[in-house]
This record gives C-alpha cells, structure tokens and sequence, in this order.
C-alpha cells in the first residue's frame, strides 16, 4: 500500500458497513497497519470474534444520526462504504452519514462510488453515487473517492454460477462492455486512500480489460472448463423470466437499470488508477474464476 502520511503519528480511521465483505476486508486490511487505530461501525452488535482484536467496534446504524456522530468522535479519515437497499433509504443514510462527518470535523473521508457515477444514468445506484459525491463535496469535508466498477463476485454469484450449471448466460446487456473488477481491489484501493493525504477527486477503480457479455461468457468457460454461451435477450424478457424466480421487486429493477446502464457503454472503462494506488496489479476476471473453480 502506498500514499501513507508520513507524520509518524497514528490515525484514527473508521470504516462504515464494517460487517460486510468489503468493509470487513478494510478493516482487515487496515488492522495490519501500526500507524492507524480501526474503528469498525456495523448496524448491529457482531460477535467479539468477528473483527482482529485490536479493532475497535462501534454500533451505529446509517439510519442513526446521534449513533453515528458517536462513532466517529475524533476520528482523523472515515472510510465511507455505501449503505444498501431501496436508492431513496440509500441516499437518505448517505446525508445522514455527511452530515454526522461535518459534524464531527473528520478531517477527510474515502468513499465508495461507482465509475458509472451520473445523475444522467439510468442505473439507480449511479444515481445516488453521485448524489452522494456530490453531498460530500459540498460539505467542505476533504474527499477522496474509489469510483469502482462491477465486482467480479457479485456478477459470478449473480449470473455465472447459474450459467455454470445451464450453459448459458441469459442477460439484456447487448454489446456493453464491462472492466469487472476484484472486491479485494476495491478494498485496497480504499485502504490506500485512508491512510493518504485527501485528492479531492475520483479514482476509477477497474479491472485490467473490458470486455462484453460474449467476452464474459468465454472467461468464464475457459477458466471452468466448461462450455458457457452468451445470449443476449430483450430487458422485458429479463423481467418476466427473473420475476419468476421470485426475485424481489426491487433487486430486479435495480439489476435491470444497471444492465440499462451496460448498454450504454457506461462501464467500458479500464483505467490505472489501482495501481498507482496500491503499486499492485489489478486482478483479472479469469484469475479470480480460476481459484474459486
């Protein structure tokens, strides 16, 4: 990891959305370092087990704002994790969030976005990262922002293990491109920007190539050793079949906009942000499918 202060001086860094698989990876990532004091913020109380022991804990709710200012009492960087769910509860904890950061006068916060990050995009969650990026800005809080792509662990657990088992990929994406990108990348990429100084400006977070549904779908036989067919469909026909797996409604909204969003060449993006981050190269789609075969 690189860009780290040399003050000499221990920081305080917090890490909202602390119990998930990204948060978690911060702050694990975070831990190993002896220049910085972790605070872990989760929803709810976790078993003492769940985080390295010299990792601090604290319960606080985005939906809480006295609980969340608490936390983050003389804390130096906040690590911002986006909350989850509905976009509308989304943005409402994301202001809740920048305003507890005021507050509080947290000298700089690193933040997850989303390198389709634009009111203009039909995708909901870009919606809101901008949204967000945009609060935060305006809050005179100095920023750094981890502008990821789509994970590469979201789209097997979502589309390819299914593919695995049928042959096919079935999804509405055309010919979008995508430059998937390892959730392990993003948490260091975030990690590297806490313990650095604040840039003020985004960093596109991406995989090492793009490519589209049918680039995918021969990874993703090749590294599975299996045969796997892309077949692009109409986004109506991706409505009626994924309804009727009894997705909630509003996941398939949320997956359709962003498939919306792929169409439009939104994600086509590979940039080398990450490695000037981190002085590591961004792993690829196929290295990651190959070691969790």
């Amino acid at each position: 990891m690189t860009g780290d202060k040399a003050t000499g001086v221990t920081m305080r860094i917090a890490v909202t959305g602390a119990a998930g698989r990204l948060g978690g990876r911060v702050v694990q990532l975070l831990a190993d370092r002896a220049d910085v004091d972790v605070v872990a913020m989760t929803r709810r109380r976790l078993p003492a087990e769940s985080f390295p022991p010299q990792v601090e804990v604290a319960v606080a709710d985005y939906a809480d704002p006295a609980a969340l200012r608490a936390a983050l009492k003389g804390v130096d960087t906040l690590v911002f994790v986006s909350s989850d769910g509905p976009d509308a509860r989304v943005l409402l904890h994301h202001r809740n969030v920048v305003a507890a950061v005021a507050a509080e006068g947290v000298g700089h916060v690193a933040a997850l976005s989303s390198v389709d990050a634009d009111a203009a995009s039909p995708f909901c969650y870009a919606v809101v990262n901008r949204l967000t990026e945009d609060l935060l800005l305006a809050s005179g809080v100095p920023c750094s922002f981890a502008r990821a792509s789509l994970y590469i662990e979201f789209f097997q657990a979502a589309w390819l293990t299914e593919a695995r088992a049928t042959g096919v990929l079935r999804l509405p994406a055309a010919d979008g491109r995508v430059s998937l990108v390892a959730r392990d990348d993003v948490a260091r990429a975030l990690a590297a920007l806490a313990v650095g100084e604040p840039t003020g400006r985004h960093h596109d977070i991406t995989g090492p190539e793009s490519v589209d549904l049918a680039g995918i779908a021969s990874i993703t036989a090749e590294a599975w050793e299996i045969p796997v067919t892309y077949v692009d469909i109409p986004d109506d026909a991706y409505h009626a079949e994924t309804a009727a797996t009894g997705l909630d409604p509003w996941w398939l909204y949320a997956f359709s906009s962003m498939f919306a969003s792929v169409r439009e060449q939104r994600w086509d993006r590979v940039r080398n942000d990450y490695t000037q981050l981190t002085g590591r190269s961004p792993l690829a789609l196929r290295d990651v499918l190959a070691a969790h075969g």
